[in-house]
């Protein structure tokens, strides 16, 4: 019918005078049998056939193209029958392709869908072991394997410290125990976290002092037992610190520093330890606080928090504030000498 359609056309424009008007098919055609008889024309169809072939608006087709055998041409308004249903791609074996509708039948799946599958992680088994050793002190072992050279924190009741991960994930530890049941818990900025526990029996002989602060702070905590004075035997602190084998033997106390002051904005302690339960004499250890003056502390506030143990009881929290000096006093130390507790040693 195309084909026909179009010949039939072509022939119209080409044969016809410039000035004669060109026929729609949807107003002026008449249908035709193959017999040459007219059918039934249909509403608003104008046209009528003469007796020497087809009439478009008035025109005989034939008597300009004589060769044109309209006869066989059986014009219809009936729509085009679809092509006959291609192969299904692939074959029997190809995937399974379902025709959907948009009625009820619609829900049915095009095509099977893959399951989604969890995308694969690192296995990252964290680990925390702790061992407590003299002097009521704890041996921390972090082993981290997917967080190397990572920054954690350390928590160790109301005590937190930074620390960091080497290249292999790994960060060893020595902590002062805060409580006989002690609990520790190292945790990343990512949210994974690592905990282990110790039964610290030997804390009840101890007495503990912890100041701790955020960088930069630069505080500083001095002991000075059975009245020495600074720069003598007795003046504890991070310039003369001693070690554990002092309080062990019962002849005085040590200092701790705490924190991995490389790391940007650390956490910070000082903790100092006395053996009042195993002490050789009585007397007196006064504690005092120092700041230094520095460049990344002048002119600002510095919090700070201080925590006392005393015999393995409950620690006692107290919350410390500085007001630095200005920039001009860079060098200069600030000393505070009722921020903490003075420890009375009793004869035992």
């Amino acid at each position: 019918m195309a084909l026909g359609a179009g010949f039939l056309m072509q022939t119209i424009l080409v044969d016809r005078p410039a000035t004669s008007p060109v026929a729609t098919a949807s107003s002026s055609v008449v249908p035709v049998s193959r017999d040459g008889k007219e059918q039934a024309a249909g509403a608003g169809q104008t046209g009528q056939r003469a007796p020497t072939g087809q009439m478009v608006d008035g025109a005989d087709l034939t008597a300009k193209n004589p060769d044109l055998d309209l006869s066989d041409v059986a014009l219809t308004s009936a729509l085009p029958a679809p092509p006959a249903e291609a192969p299904i791609p692939g074959g029997p074996d190809g995937p399974r392709v379902v025709r959907a509708s948009m009625g009820a039948e619609a829900t049915t799946p095009v095509a099977d869908v893959p399951e989604e599958k969890p995308s694969g992680q690192f296995p990252c088994d964290l680990s925390l072991e702790a061992r407590v050793t003299g002097a009521a002190m704890v041996d921390l072992s972090l082993g981290a394997p997917c967080m190397v050279n990572q920054r954690v924190t350390l928590h160790h009741h109301g005590m937190m410290i930074t620390a960091s991960t080497d290249e292999s994930g790994q960060a060893e530890l020595r902590v002062p125990a805060l409580a006989e049941n002690a609990v520790f818990i190292a945790s990343f900025p990512a949210g994974d976290s690592a905990i282990a526990r110790a039964e610290v029996t030997s804390l009840e002989f101890y007495d503990r002092v912890v100041v701790q602060w955020q960088e930069p702070g630069g505080l500083q905590v001095h002991a000075l037992e059975y009245g020495a004075g600074y720069g003598e035997d007795g003046h504890v602190w991070n310039g003369a610190a001693r070690d554990i084998s002092a309080a062990v033997e019962g002849a005085g106390g040590f200092l701790a520093r705490l924190g991995a002051s490389e790391v940007p904005e650390a956490r910070l302690a000082e903790v100092y330890t006395f053996p009042s339960g195993t002490a050789k004499r009585e007397g007196r250890v006064v504690l005092s606080l120092e700041a230094e003056v520095t460049r990344g502390n002048c002119g600002r506030d510095v919090a700070a928090q201080a925590l006392q143990v005393f015999r393995g009881a409950k620690a006692q929290a107290r919350e410390i504030e500085l007001a630095m000096p200005d920039c001009d006093a860079v060098g200069d130390f600030l000393v505070l000498k009722k921020a903490l507790d003075d420890l009375k040693i009793a004869r035992n």
